[in-house]
């Protein structure tokens, strides 16, 4: 065991998942993605952030697929001892009447400067917890709504109480990656009352609070903000912590976390233009600004893009805004670097699935979280057609990846229909589906496909950030307007759009019928016929989209628009 001393720190940052890297499972898809992105570049860019999180040692969980599609799960398997440090420092909280102990282990981001920030995951697995108190903290958006509860107390007031254990006392900024993370709020206040009930507490302490607080909101839905039932409020929390939101007037049936965290928050975001709207929408009372997710650049460049960017813009990694100089790279590099991405890409195919791809056929590409409103299957409205295009006007493949949640019955089914979908195309276009989708594999699929594919219903893709991580590697976008990709597209320049975007309404055929139509009439004849305009696009991508969709820019806008708000300029400044 080893106590790591850190030094003041500035900006803490909590999230529910935060994606290190494939050897330590503790995410589920983009919200842990942009997480682990955030504080690599913090590092990069020495901002002086620490950030919180719990430890999952189940993970969220390991996928299988049988041959109709059918999918189990089971605990994904890592060792902390392996990855992590323990730390001395023990703190408490109270869940249901009882003190649950909580310990904390430390990763450190290191960035190209040298620069550390360190990832606390907080872990109830101690000798002296109750059997099922040690297990709160294995899983990754796991069991029902108690065991949540259970985890957004721990996340929150056990999280800002390690802090203080670990010596951070002068922390100026507590941002909040979306609303599991509220309860900090409520931990802040009851320091300013020295643990009195909120009732003594005066709006200058609301106020203080707030000064303090960043939220994040990446859910564009009302069905995804966490609702807990007032009765479960006063089981977990106890009657004077229930008690105290009551008076807040924030208990009225149910807590809305993201309610909570909006309280107590004197700056909000969302997460791309389109959804910082959509949430004004959502909470007409807020004001809700919006900041444009991002991803690490280098962290998702593949080897020959980077290689490449070395050569002709060797300042890339220390600021991202030299890919804008990527229009001045000769198409004959652009075109080699891809090829040795498709190439790798496919190679993993082979070794996962068996099935060979042709390294020459049009390769399109679909990767995330399997479920309803991403509709994986909207490629598949029309198959007789799908084939069609493949004979009379060039071949295409397909590769598909991701998981559905353990309880998402219909992403499941959505999973099933493409393996059947597959069956049916066989003869005419190659379809694979791999399984365990995880940074390694999307890394390979981003930089190695020819165009990324992407059929949200709208407004429900709050941002998006596969399409970034595709636009790195020069990889064009053929997807609906809705989040990010409302700011990204230009369209022929960077890739593509599908659908209406003035229309408020979802149309899947409408919208079938576009994806089919650019697909036969501008995608593949460019792709085939044009390959100096096709790879112009790729430049493209990379110039426009890939310079300014990254995590540099994301959080130099969080430090000026956000973070500014809590601190004076003397107290924090990019170096």
């Amino acid at each position: 065991m080893k106590n790591i001393l850190p030094l003041p720190e500035t900006i803490a940052y909590f999230s529910m998942d935060v994606a290190v890297n494939c050897e330590i499972p503790t995410y589920s898809g983009g919200l842990g993605v942009l997480a682990g992105d955030m504080l690599r570049s913090a590092a990069d860019m020495n901002i002086p952030m620490v950030a919180v999180t719990l430890i999952h040692r189940k993970g969220y969980f390991d996928q299988c697929l049988d041959a109709h599609g059918n999918q189990s799960e089971s605990p994904a398997k890592w060792t902390p001892e392996n990855h992590l440090i323990k730390l001395a420092p023990t703190v408490s909280v109270s869940i249901e009447g009882r003190q649950v102990r909580v310990t904390a282990w430390q990763y450190t981001f290191t960035g190209n400067t040298g620069h550390d920030v360190p990832l606390f995951f907080l872990d109830t697995d101690l000798e002296g917890n109750e059997s099922s108190d040690r297990h709160l903290t294995d899983f990754l958006y796991g069991g029902d709504d108690r065991y949540r509860l259970c985890q957004e107390t721990i996340l929150g007031f056990a999280g800002v109480a390690m802090l203080r254990a670990l010596g951070y006392s002068d922390i100026k900024v507590f941002h909040m990656n979306e609303g599991h993370s509220a309860f900090a709020t409520l931990a802040l206040l009851e320091e300013r009352a020295e643990f009195q009930s909120a009732q003594r507490v005066s709006e200058i302490d609301i106020d203080a609070v707030r000064r303090q607080c960043v939220f994040t909101t990446h859910t564009p839905v009302p069905a995804g903000h966490d609702r807990f039932h007032s009765d479960l409020i006063y089981q977990v929390l106890g009657e004077k912590r229930a008690g105290d939101l009551a008076w807040l007037q924030l208990l009225n049936g149910h807590l809305n976390m993201t309610e909570l965290a909006l309280r107590f928050s004197r700056f909000v975001n969302g997460v791309s233009m389109r959804h910082g709207e959509v949430s004004r929408d959502m909470f007409p009372s807020q004001n809700i600004a919006a900041i444009t997710n991002g991803v690490h650049a280098t962290t998702w460049t593949a080897a020959p893009f980077a290689a490449m960017y070395d050569r002709h813009m060797s300042e890339w990694r220390s600021d991202n805004c030299y890919l804008r100089y990527a229009v001045g790279i000769p198409l004959e590099d652009i075109r080699w670097a891809h090829a040795q991405a498709k190439k790798d890409l496919l190679k993993q195919v082979r070794w996962l699935t068996g099935v060979q791809l042709d390294e020459k056929v049009f390769t399109l590409g679909f990767a995330r979280r399997a479920t309803g409103y991403k509709r994986g299957d909207l490629l598949f409205t029309d198959l007789e057609r799908l084939k069609r295009i493949s004979r009379q006007v060039g071949s295409l493949q397909l590769i598909y990846a991701g998981k559905a949640h353990p309880r998402d019955d219909s992403g499941k089914a959505i999973i099933r229909k493409i393996f059947e979908a597959a069956a049916v195309l066989a003869n005419d276009v190659r379809v694979v589906y791999l399984e365990n989708y995880d940074m390694a594999l999307g890394k390979l699929l981003c930089s190695g496909v020819d165009v990324w594919l992407n059929t949200p219903m709208r407004p429900q893709e709050a941002s998006g950030t596969s399409g970034m991580k595709a636009a790195l590697n020069g990889v064009p976008s053929f997807s609906v307007l809705d989040g990010w990709w409302i700011e990204g597209c230009i369209e022929g320049v960077t890739g593509w759009s599908i659908g209406d975007s003035e229309s408020s309404q979802n149309d899947s055929i409408a919208e079938a019928e576009s994806l089919y139509g650019k697909l036969e009439a501008a995608i593949l004849p460019r792709f085939y016929k044009e390959p100096d305009k096709f790879a112009q696009m790729m430049r493209s991508a990379i110039a426009f989209n890939g310079s300014f969709f990254n995590t540099q820019r994301m959080i130099s806008q969080y430090v000026r628009n956000a973070y500014a708000r809590a601190t004076s300029p003397a107290d924090l400044m990019l170096d």
